[in-house]
């Protein structure tokens, strides 16, 4: 994809990229990134707090519009549905076609322990953020955090899938683990049903 020159965030993403791919992401210094972009280190400061930062922007976008298009969902929606719904139609838009750029982030996260922190958190506080959008239309709190945590577990698992298989979307992988998760649920129903769960599950006298 290519950048606009007066699209400085996303030249510098780009660079980074390329050279986290090439050297290794403990490598690359801020000032590389910079030069690469043809822009000064100076600049860099006024986009990105640091080179953690230009891996994660991306997820800063997808946040908000998932955000979007979670308040903007019809009430005909559960808080589950309107969620993975809403990590489906956020993704399309913005992730769906790029598989390579998405593998390529997955491996550089996969090779640092301070940008494995850095996703934890950002992912936890995407969570968070569902969860608080899910109580706004209306769901208790401790269903919205049920909901929210399962969404995004259903997001991060799909986007795995979707790595490794791009030609079947994202949106659709994401919609496929959806039912992925249904189907373990409803295992686990059938095993709490079972005469020998119930004597499992049954309190001691």
């Amino acid at each position: 994809m290519v950048r606009r020159k007066s699209d400085a965030p996303g030249r510098l993403q780009e660079a980074a990229m390329a050279l986290f791919v090439e050297r290794g992401y403990d490598a690359v210094t801020v000032a590389e990134i910079a030069e690469r972009a043809e822009m000064t280190k100076r600049s860099f400061f006024n986009h990105f707090a640091d080179k953690r930062e230009v891996m994660f922007a991306s997820a800063d976008a997808l946040q908000a519009r998932v955000l979007d298009v979670l308040a903007a969902a019809g009430d005909e929606l559960g808080p589950l549905d309107a969620a993975v719904e809403a990590f489906a139609t956020a993704a399309a838009a913005q992730v769906e076609g790029y598989p390579e750029l998405a593998r390529a982030r997955r491996t550089i996260i996969d090779s640092s322990t301070d940008l494995q922190e850095r996703d934890l958190l950002k992912m936890a506080a995407m969570t968070a953020a569902v969860a608080d959008a899910l109580t706004s239309r209306g769901t208790p709190r401790r269903d919205a955090a049920f909901a929210a945590q399962a969404a995004t577990a259903v997001f991060t698992t799909a986007v795995e899938d979707w790595i490794r298989d791009p030609a079947r979307g994202l949106a659709d992988a994401i919609r496929d683990a959806l039912g992925g998760l249904r189907g373990a649920l409803a295992i686990g129903e059938r095993d709490t049903g079972s005469p020998g769960a119930r004597a499992r599950h049954r309190p001691r006298g």
